[in-house]
């Protein structure tokens, strides 16, 4: 007998098991023939999660491979991650999860119909990455501590960190960031049948008081103080792609799902879904947490000075950064996609005002009769003067792309839009920043006075020695440079800019050519660049389809200029795309 099992668009997704029952002679007899798993399709047209384009499924269903964008908005780096969704075991683990965040609806699971929908199901693993009480995925480091758990960017892909919770009696991982946090979520989806990518958005605000202004406050040597707001360098988040059918959607569309846990004036919580698109309208009462997002992409990004009486001077207010600039994988390639205008129009443009207008009334209930001159005339009130209005341009332009060990090159460009000549006086520093925004060490100062004849342009080169900043840079490859004037001078004028350290290479080269089930070899190589000693130097490998699990080889101790080269051995295990990771750790990062 051949049975075919056809299970409709709207089944649950899940294990199931299929019994046979056999009557015969009045005896009936049960017989299990076996299990199966219902997910979602999205080759097939009625289901919420379809997506027409082939090429899209192969990226954002399929494959297992992906890269994490970090860095700063001028400066963006990248890194590869595996994602694992076809990696044995892997599915269990995501039906564990859906398993144990089912009190996320009404208290209980007894009512299992929530799991044929993907925005329920969206919204439980989004849940369960971060958020939950006591049986979330993984832990974000508080305070950036993390001496209890594992460095937060020393993952390489969500395997480990699945298998590490569930081999862990569902206790949470310690520790992720941002990134990883979207990435496992990512990896969940994609296994579940939900296409799904990670996004990063650079200049991301975080502000308890005012939903569209984020403020960072310096002292009069240019240090970031630390204050309640935090303006992240960068922050990834999961979309996933479905049709709302409580927006009464009839196509799938791109949705917006946050798991990392984020202050929301009732406490921490992650968000989402959010349809991205309402988001870019302003439709904010449309949607889960839309107020939230739209706030977090279209905040002012306002510095203060803090003189020595407590007295606070606005520097400057500036709508650009925030939001301006979101990137994803491209799809088939390894190039980045931007997909800014995605989620806003271009800053300026009528639509991009409409939009404003739209949500400006729904975030700040004291306005939603207001026309939109009264609107605009309140947000005037923000804006401050431009640099240039006082008559200087200044910037901070790089002189060469570090790498860990290397000295930083600045050209300090000046220009005098006046007919006067100015003699100005400026204290400068530089301090490391977290990729979340917290100012760390100030590790160099500097004053400078500086003479500019009329329509005078001048360049200042500065140069800040590994010596300066590599004793306190560790895991946090990020500083700020600040350059603002000295409370004697008339005119408060100020320049920043933020600046990656690139960390050095590790190259990976195959020996051998790669064949199913038949030994294969790979050399890894690193070089120390440093003038000193590398201590507890480790090598972390993995690889979907080449590694069961992560391999490490301790290095020892790296002596200045030393190249270590390590011979791996490894026996591809499954067909496909495979790609060998190599990540490398050591006492400074």
């Amino acid at each position: 007998i051949n049975i075919s099992v056809f299970p409709p668009s709207n089944a649950c997704i899940g294990r199931y098991i299929l019994n046979m029952q056999i009557t015969s002679c009045g005896h009936t007899y049960q017989r299990c023939l076996g299990d199966f798993y219902v997910l979602f399709n999205p080759w097939c047209a009625d289901d919420p999660v379809y997506m027409d384009n082939q090429a899209q499924r192969e990226e954002y269903v399929l494959n297992e491979h992906g890269l994490l964008y970090e860095g700063v908005h001028k400066h963006v780096t990248s890194r590869p991650w595996h994602f694992g969704q076809f990696e044995d075991g892997i599915l269990d683990i995501c039906l564990k999860i859906l398993d144990m965040g089912a009190s996320y609806h009404q208290g209980s699971d007894r009512d299992r119909c929530w799991r044929n929908d993907p925005v329920h199901v969206s919204m439980v693993v989004n849940h369960m990455i971060s958020s939950h009480t006591t049986s979330s995925i993984m832990k974000i480091p508080e305070n950036n501590d993390y001496l209890k758990g594992t460095k937060p960017f020393s993952w390489n892909g969500s395997v480990p960190i699945l298998q590490q919770w569930y081999n862990g009696r569902c206790r949470p991982v310690r520790y992720g960031y941002c990134g990883s946090l979207a990435s496992v979520m990512c990896t969940v989806m994609r296994c579940l049948g939900i296409p799904s990518r990670v996004v990063t958005n650079f200049c991301f605000p975080c502000s308890n008081e005012n939903p569209l202004g984020v403020n960072e406050i310096f002292d009069c040597t240019g240090k970031n103080l630390c204050g309640k707001d935090k303006l992240w360098r960068y922050h990834c988040w999961n979309e996933s792609w479905m049709a709302r059918r409580d927006l009464n959607q009839c196509c799938g569309d791109w949705q917006c799902l946050d798991p990392t846990p984020l202050e929301t004036g009732r406490g921490s919580a992650c968000s989402g879904p959010t349809w991205v698109r309402s988001i870019r309208e302003g439709d904010l009462d449309l949607d889960y947490d839309g107020h939230y997002m739209f706030s977090r992409l279209n905040s002012n990004y306002v510095g203060w000075l803090s003189q020595n009486n407590a007295k606070k001077t606005k520097v400057f207010c500036d709508t650009w950064p925030c939001g301006q600039h979101l990137i994803t994988k491209s799809v088939g390639s390894e190039q980045l996609e931007d997909i800014t205008r995605n989620y806003k129009y271009e800053l300026g443009s009528a639509k991009s005002k409409e939009a404003n207008y739209r949500a400006y009334r729904r975030i700040h209930p004291g306005y939603c009769n207001a026309s939109n001159c009264h609107i605009d005339r309140e947000l005037s009130t923000l804006k401050n003067p431009f640099l240039s209005d006082s008559g200087i341009n200044m910037r901070l332009k790089m002189g060469n792309c570090p790498m860990y060990g290397e000295d930083v090159q600045l050209h300090w460009l000046l220009e005098n839009l006046r007919s006067e000549p100015k003699n100005l006086k400026f204290n400068l520093c530089a301090q490391i920043v977290t990729y979340n925004g917290c100012p760390m060490d100030q590790f160099w100062k500097d004053s400078v006075t500086v003479t500019l004849g009329p329509r005078e342009v001048k360049k200042i080169p500065l140069c800040i020695s590994y010596s300066q900043y590599g004793p306190y840079l560790c895991d946090h490859n990020i500083m700020k440079v600040v350059a603002v004037s000295d409370p004697e001078c008339e005119e408060v004028l100020m320049v920043s800019r933020d600046i990656v350290i690139n960390r050095p290479p590790v190259i990976v080269k195959l020996l051998s050519q790669p064949r199913l089930k038949v030994p294969c070899t790979a050399e890894i190589s690193f070089c120390n660049p440093l003038q000193e000693d590398m201590k507890n130097c480790i090598m972390t490998l993995e690889g979907c389809g080449l590694f069961k699990e992560p391999m490490t080889i301790d290095l020892g101790t790296l002596a200045s200029n030393q190249q270590a080269r390590t011979i791996v051995e490894f026996t591809p295990y499954r067909l496909g795309s495979h790609r060998l990771l190599a990540n490398f750790g050591c006492h400074k990062f």
